[in-house]
């Protein structure tokens, strides 16, 4: 099945997060993502989560559906090869995704002289060129100051790398939206994109940087708590962990009448002259004395009751799971979800592998594609692509330029 970016030819040359996701998300919607790759794989190819025998699951899961080859780059005659890649004249080719330093024979200037129109983005750390990291940004960018338990002192991090994901959806998305202006114009695009400035951008949007600014106030620390509407953890009487929100007003009452204070709910709302039925920010303030009714009412049935009422309810809820409980007992990570289905990954096994989560009507979704073998497409990149004879790859293989 084909995707919506069919025919899209983009070369990524990359490590880490940010830049591979952003290759992977295009090449989940069908576009030809060639990723390149120093002989014996580069600084990610060997990073953990690790099989038994070193094949990297990290690896596998940001690169599937791409096409792999590996060139010595160092090379004078691997650095052309490449600059001829990514220069490839095909009307749908011409896209050029790194976080490499882009100076040298990898800097704009070279390799758009290959093809003038040529579109590159550029993942950085910082907009002034020097060295971040997603740990380095989220450290800075204040959320470890507000994440853990209420009253604690320290810093906590967060252990997802949120803000390489988001740098990655977003450099995917800069080269379709430079894609389209060289379509409509005939230009070419450098593109530089700083993975703070994506932090930043995402920060400034949810009204904290507003907030520090204009009420001159520091976000405390407040736990599992939702931070301006009712949310929190509970324990059922089987001591296993759900999480119930109410944001809206339809979620309120759907929690009210599933955890029977309806009638509690608007006596609280008398007491305290809140707006318990319409206002979020109100339940917020009103959430150590609400808690307690959800609490208890928790506390005497267990988990499989809680569900069943909270779903037939309407309550919005979840359960708080590990990743092994999440494979082992979530219906949505199985295959009764269409975006997931069994492949077979070469080095690592059978498992279940995620297509792209867009699901676009009279499409469908594209197969999911395992991630390449390190220099599995090498000879058919050089041969279609570039037009090399098989005697021309096989001497650049003697010369240890590719593998």
């Amino acid at each position: 099945m084909t995707g919506p970016l069919d025919g899209m030819r983009v070369v990524e040359g990359s490590a880490f997060v940010a830049a591979p996701s952003g290759g992977m998300t295009l090449a989940q919607l069908g576009a030809e993502v060639i990723r390149f790759d120093p002989i014996g794989g580069g600084l990610d190819y060997r990073r953990w989560p690790l099989t038994e025998d070193g094949s990297s699951l990290y690896w596998a899961g940001l690169n599937k559906g791409k096409k792999s080859i590996q060139v010595n780059f160092r090379s004078k005659e691997g650095q052309e090869l490449l600059k001829e890649l990514i220069g490839a004249p095909d009307e749908d080719s011409g896209y050029f995704l790194t976080n490499f330093p882009t100076k040298g024979w990898l800097s704009y200037e070279s390799l758009s002289a290959t093809r003038e129109d040529l579109i590159m983005l550029n993942v950085v750390g910082n907009h002034d060129g020097t060295t971040a990291l997603d740990y380095t940004v989220n450290s800075a960018i204040g959320y470890p100051s507000v994440t853990g338990p209420e009253g604690h002192t320290g810093v906590i991090n967060h252990v997802l790398p949120a803000w390489d994901i988001v740098c990655g959806q977003t450099a995917a998305m800069g080269l379709l939206a430079a894609g389209r202006h060289r379509d409509r114009t005939g230009e070419g695009q450098f593109i530089k994109l700083a993975l703070s400035d994506v932090a930043l951008s995402a920060v400034a949007a949810l009204g904290h940087i507003a907030e520090a600014q204009i009420l001159d106030s520091e976000r405390e620390r407040i736990g599992n708590e939702l931070y301006g509407a009712l949310g929190r953890d509970y324990t059922t009487a089987d001591g296993k962990k759900v999480i119930a929100v109410a944001i809206t007003k339809k979620q309120w009452r759907s929690l009210c009448s599933a955890c029977e204070m309806a009638e509690a709910m608007e006596q609280l709302a008398t007491q305290t002259g809140l707006n318990l039925s319409e206002n979020e920010g109100d339940r917020f303030k009103a959430r150590k004395q609400i808690h307690p009714y959800i609490e208890e009412w928790c506390s005497t049935r267990n988990f499989d009751e809680i569900q069943k009422i909270w779903d037939d309810l309407g309550v919005c809820w979840g359960p708080y799971q590990t990743f092994k409980e999440l494979v082992h007992h979530d219906k949505r990570a199985s295959e009764s979800n269409p975006m997931f289905t069994k492949i077979e990954q070469s080095g690592i096994g059978e498992y279940l592998v995620p297509s792209s989560p867009l699901e676009f009507q009279g499409i469908g979704r594209m197969n999911p594609a395992p991630a390449p073998r390190l220099g599995e497409h090498t000879d058919q990149i050089l041969e279609d692509i570039l037009g090399l004879t098989s005697a021309e790859i096989g001497r650049l293989k003697e010369s240890q330029i590719i593998q």
